[in-house]
């Protein structure tokens, strides 16, 4: 039979059993279950959390089984979040589960995110739109916000709090002109998803060690990506949700953040007051686009 207590035992001595019974009580929402969120939701679950609020519209196909942690022979053609249910309670079968089945939309944000303690993002790197509605909503909530991107090898973390600097500040994301035709639209898509990128990751460390730039295509919506960035990624951003179930330990919040690689044997803390403003920032947001241009004409 099932026991809670001994089934995280192993826990105790990192954090008390009162911090292991408050791990127990919280609530996370997942948006986005693939790469960085499967992995995430797992680690989560091993660290006792007992709520989920979870969240995929995709089914697992070939091109995951590289990285993302549902994805087996047994589960091509299945449902990403039915998948991840599973695994959830087969750690926990005392885990209570809600499964957004549809993915995450304006219609049931105010749900997904409904009695939930921390958000943590995990949506795909170009479901831009509705990652600034979630943060923009966790902000109106007082939900503390956090994400960890796979970077290469290596991962780069931010965390946004409530009262702190806002996402959209962050990012200096831009909105389409009302009525903008088609081209325009595209065009400020691809700018906002380089926004993403370099905000995530002011270091931009990966860059040292990419071996094909045209593997990198914003416009076909393809990026290549590891395990191991995968990996790491999950450790530190479950050990910042550790440290804000239990309020203790330093968290970093945006305008400043974290990039480890491993690839590197390279820790940098970045710091960019104003966000994507910063001076730096506009610099690097240049010589990325000027990337992605190059790659399209080879």
């Amino acid at each position: 039979m099932f026991n809670y207590n001994e089934a995280f035992s192993r826990n105790i001595g990192w954090v008390t059993e009162a911090e292991q019974e408050k791990i127990k009580h919280t609530k996370v929402a997942i948006g986005g279950l693939g790469g960085v969120g499967g992995d995430h939701a797992i680690v989560c679950a091993r660290m006792g959390i007992s709520n989920f609020h979870i969240s995929d519209l995709d089914e697992y196909d070939y091109a995951n089984f590289n990285r993302q942690a549902g994805a087996f022979v047994s589960t091509v053609g299945e449902e990403k979040s039915r998948v991840m249910e599973k695994m959830l309670w087969d750690i926990n079968p005392e885990a209570q589960i809600k499964n957004f089945s549809h993915g995450v939309t304006t219609e049931n944000l105010d749900n997904f995110l409904s009695g939930v303690d921390i958000y943590i993002d995990s949506l795909d790197l170009f479901a831009l739109e509705i990652r600034r509605q979630v943060f923009r909503r966790c902000y109106e909530l007082g939900i503390p916000a956090i994400t960890a991107a796979p970077m290469g090898m290596g991962t780069a973390m931010l965390c946004f709090k409530p009262g702190g600097m806002s996402f959209d500040s962050y990012f200096a994301m831009v909105d389409a002109p009302t009525g903008a035709d088609e081209k325009t639209q595209s065009r400020i898509f691809e700018e906002n998803i380089i926004r993403f990128v370099i905000g995530v990751s002011p270091s931009v460390q990966q860059r040292h060690y990419v071996v094909n730039e045209s593997s990198i295509n914003f416009m076909e919506q393809k990026v290549p990506s590891t395990c191991m960035g995968i990996s790491l990624a999950a450790g530190v951003l479950c050990t910042n949700v550790l440290k804000l179930i239990l309020n203790r330990g330093d968290v970093v919040y945006a305008p400043r953040g974290l990039h480890f690689d491993a690839y590197r044997n390279n820790l940098i803390k970045t710091w960019r007051p104003w966000g994507n403003k910063n001076p730096i920032q506009r610099f690097m947001f240049k010589k990325v686009k000027q990337i992605v241009e190059s790659n399209k004409t080879t």
